[in-house]
């Protein structure tokens, strides 16, 4: 992705990149108590992308993707490839760490996203090996709550780590980052999960 890094840790790619997703064109509603929320819903469009692992031992991302086109009212969806295609590298050499969209408001990762980081990991793995060690694969959802559009903070992101089953709610406030358990997504086979909350 132009104008963006590589990054030596994937903290500080994750945050770069939420900045980076959230800056696009609609990407973020605002808080669904404003007066004009449901306008801005309505114009809303999710950004996805990858962070992936490099054998020059950097993190990158991929570039953007987004649905122009929403097909359904209530929902917003972006259709990320599942692959990168990185010419410096072979297709055999990225790790897949992270995979990145937007949310319009601060809403809770859908079943849509769940399944799709499932596939994921099955097609790429679920564990990436660094320099600072073995990262899993894991799904993030950014979302800002500010109605500077042309400006929106990054205020936080919902995870999802498949091989923990972990889901988790990050949000940062007075320059801190804070993670609140939110559940455990248990698959009671190979088609049908459950949220186990806390």
């Amino acid at each position: 992705m132009p104008g963006f890094g590589p990054f030596d840790t994937y903290s500080d790619a994750l945050i770069s990149a939420c900045s980076m997703l959230l800056k696009q064109p609609h990407a973020t509603a605002g808080r669904r108590s404003d007066m004009n929320f449901q306008l801005r819903w309505d114009l809303s469009q999710e950004y996805c992308a990858w962070i992936y692992y490099t054998p020059d031992e950097r993190f990158e991302m991929s570039m953007m993707s987004v649905t122009p086109i929403q097909d359904a009212r209530g929902k917003r969806t972006c259709r990320l490839p599942p692959s990168v295609d990185d010419a410096r590298y072979p297709p055999e050499s990225i790790g897949y760490v992270y995979l990145l969209h937007t949310h319009p408001y601060e809403g809770e990762l859908t079943e849509q996203d769940i399944r799709y980081i499932v596939a994921m990991g099955l097609a790429h793995g679920w564990e990436v090996k660094t320099k600072a060690g073995m990262l899993r694969l894991s799904l993030v959802a950014f979302f800002s709550a500010s109605n500077d559009f042309a400006n929106p903070t990054c205020d936080g992101f919902f995870q999802y780590t498949p091989t923990t089953g972990d889901l988790s709610k990050w949000t940062h406030e007075r320059n801190q980052w804070s993670r609140q358990p939110l559940g455990t997504v248990v698959w009671t086979d190979e088609q049908t999960y459950r949220i186990d909350r806390r």
